[in-house]
């Protein structure tokens, strides 16, 4: 049960971030509205909304996810594997320190990016790729064990993100796709298979009794309420441009 999400607004300054896309640069105001209708979506599941106002020395700060890992009992702020975000974990502390006595920190030269770590009930998968290195990894896999959970390190071949093509939905269920359909590490999991043609949609949340996915995905969204889920779905058109999900908008705890 999630009962607080951090967000935070993305700056005029969002349209010159990082990306790897060849999506086209984004609309600012389609932006904010499509970033409003997610801060609505969350505000309809349930939770309170701390919301960040928007840092334009920053440009990829509105993906707070990666700038922190938070747990019920502690919270991790990262070490961001691109230069150009290092400096938003300083912006994310006082936040996180509202809710949170016990705070790690991952030191260089570890780089880890909150968009690689799945939390899965007491076990948590933790990518690397381009954004998190390995010493990055092993220092939140040492945090982790020594609190008590279990961590795994994936490598990932394909995707940007570990959480590019993997969500956790509660009850034993992973919304898989791509590399992830053929890792032995999620086959005690009931599995719920994402296409080639939908893999943006893999990057669902679930939150409280809703599962959010992005807009335009009918197949998905079928797969889910057949499985039980109520879907809210959201077009997110232009933060696919940066490289960004539904997760990567949000802290969830």
């Amino acid at each position: 049960m999630f009962n607080h999400v951090i967000v935070k607004k993305p700056g005029k300054s969002y349209v010159e971030g990082l990306t790897t896309s060849d999506l086209g640069v984004p609309n600012y105001d389609e932006l904010l509205v499509q970033h409003e209708n997610y801060v609505g979506a969350l505000k309809q599941c349930g939770v309170e909304v701390v919301y960040l106002e928007a840092d334009e020395q920053f440009p990829d700060s509105t993906f707070v996810e990666d700038t922190a890992v938070l747990t019920k009992e502690f919270a991790v702020i990262t070490n961001p594997g691109a230069d150009s975000r290092n400096g938003e974990v300083e912006a994310i502390r006082p936040a996180v320190s509202t809710f949170y006595d016990k705070i790690y920190t991952i030191e260089s030269p570890g780089y880890l990016d909150g968009g690689d770590v799945l939390q899965a009930d007491n076990t948590f998968y933790i990518g690397i790729s381009e954004r998190t290195n390995e010493e990055g990894a092993k220092q939140l896999q040492a945090i982790l064990e020594k609190e008590g959970y279990t961590a795994h390190i994936v490598p990932l071949k394909e995707f940007f993100h570990l959480k590019t093509g993997i969500a956790y939905l509660g009850d034993n269920t992973m919304v898989l796709a791509g590399e992830f359909l053929e890792n032995s590490l999620f086959d005690e999991y009931k599995k719920i298979i994402i296409p080639k043609e939908d893999e943006y949609s893999a990057n669902c949340i679930l939150m409280n009794d809703y599962v959010i996915i992005p807009d335009g995905y009918p197949n998905t969204k079928e797969k889910l309420e057949k499985n039980g889920y109520q879907v809210i779905a959201l077009p997110m058109s232009e933060f696919q441009k940066q490289d960004g999900g539904l997760s990567c908008l949000s802290l969830r705890f």
